[in-house]
């Protein structure tokens, strides 16, 4: 097993991660990962979505270890990590306010022929392309559109983050706006 190597202090850790060197950021990571996630814990009560908060967070260092600036590693660690969780909740909040809104709307009601045809056959359509979906955002798209069932529900039964889930309803409403181009207009009630 190989021996991480310690450093000093925060200036020589700074100067090392920006030169590249693998030996800072694993221990960089195995410095402050645990006690990164446990102050994201205070924030949001939900682990897995911690951990990759964190996680992106020292992908982020790395990926711009040579522009990034930094004077102290743990104010700005902490401060990423607090950012990143308020946004997080934010992000939840919408998703949230959406979903209430699309649950509060009252369903469609076809009057004429016309429309019954048109409805029926945009139907049609619509479970053909989902069949053409990826099996995974398939099966996702349908647990939430089709099953109504909650993010979280679908992240807990996939066993997936709840951030895997969003990802995998936003590719599979892209691929369908691509396969049903000439319905998108009449699919928004639907998709979104």
């Amino acid at each position: 097993m190989k021996r991480i190597i310690q450093y000093d202090n925060e200036f020589e850790l700074i100067v090392a991660l920006k030169k590249g060197e693998h030996d800072a950021y694993s221990y960089l990571f195995s410095k402050y990962y645990n006690d990164l996630v446990l102050y994201g814990g205070t924030i949001i009560q939900n682990q897995e979505v911690c951990e990759d908060i964190v996680q992106n967070i020292f992908l982020y260092i790395w990926d711009n270890r040579e522009s990034i600036q930094i004077k102290s590693l743990k104010s700005y660690l902490l401060r990423a990590v607090r950012n990143s969780c308020f946004d997080e909740i934010k992000h939840y909040k919408i998703v949230n306010e959406h979903t209430d809104f699309v649950t509060r709307q009252n369903t469609l009601e076809i009057n004429d022929t016309e429309e019954y045809i048109l409805f029926s056959e945009l139907n049609a359509k619509l479970q053909e392309a989902i069949e053409m979906l990826p099996e995974e955002e398939k099966t996702t798209f349908k647990m939430s559109r089709i099953h109504e069932m909650k993010y979280q529900q679908i992240a807990e039964e996939l066993q997936v983050s709840v951030r895997t889930v969003e990802v995998r309803i936003a590719k599979s409403i892209k691929h369908l706006k691509v396969l049903l181009n000439d319905f998108f207009p009449f699919l928004l009630f639907i998709l979104i």
